[in-house]
């Protein structure tokens, strides 16, 4: 049983952000300090990316394990009420995020997902980060900059 009124519940869940997120701002940073720039929350891509490297071809979304329900992870637990309607929800979500993928990829992009408990391993995530993005293009240190 829920502990918190509805309507207490409703401005709790009200607080949630879509972007931003603390997992997001990780994946951010470690981007930054690999070297990496990219594009944010691009609306004309299907989901809205977190993440989009244009000149790649390259997307990157960084699920919260919660709402996008991660298989096998701890922090995707089930809510004990009203377990119909968060079945349903985090099916839609699943359903739509698959979707998603399949229409960036149809368009060529490539994509990887980021799940909120990856974030809490950072030489894992910025190895998972440079295998996917590939080297560093350094324009300045190019012999046509030099």
């Amino acid at each position: 049983m829920d502990t918190l009124s509805k309507k207490e519940r409703s401005a709790r869940m009200a607080l949630i952000r879509s972007k931003d997120t603390k997992p997001e701002m990780i994946v951010r940073c470690s981007l930054h300090r690999l070297g990496y720039r990219f594009r944010l929350h691009r609306r004309s891509l299907p989901g809205v990316p977190d993440l989009t490297f244009p000149s790649r071809r390259k997307v990157i979304f960084v699920h919260g394990c919660f709402w996008h329900a991660h298989e096998g992870c701890s922090i995707a637990n089930m809510p004990k009420s009203r377990r119909d309607y968060w079945a349903e929800k985090f099916r839609r979500n699943k359903e739509r995020d698959l979707s998603n993928i399949q229409l960036l990829r149809q368009d060529g992009w490539k994509v990887l997902t980021l799940w909120e408990c990856e974030t809490k391993a950072p030489e894992r995530l910025a190895r998972k980060l440079t295998h996917f993005l590939g080297p560093v293009s350094n324009i300045a240190g190019s012999p046509m900059h030099g």
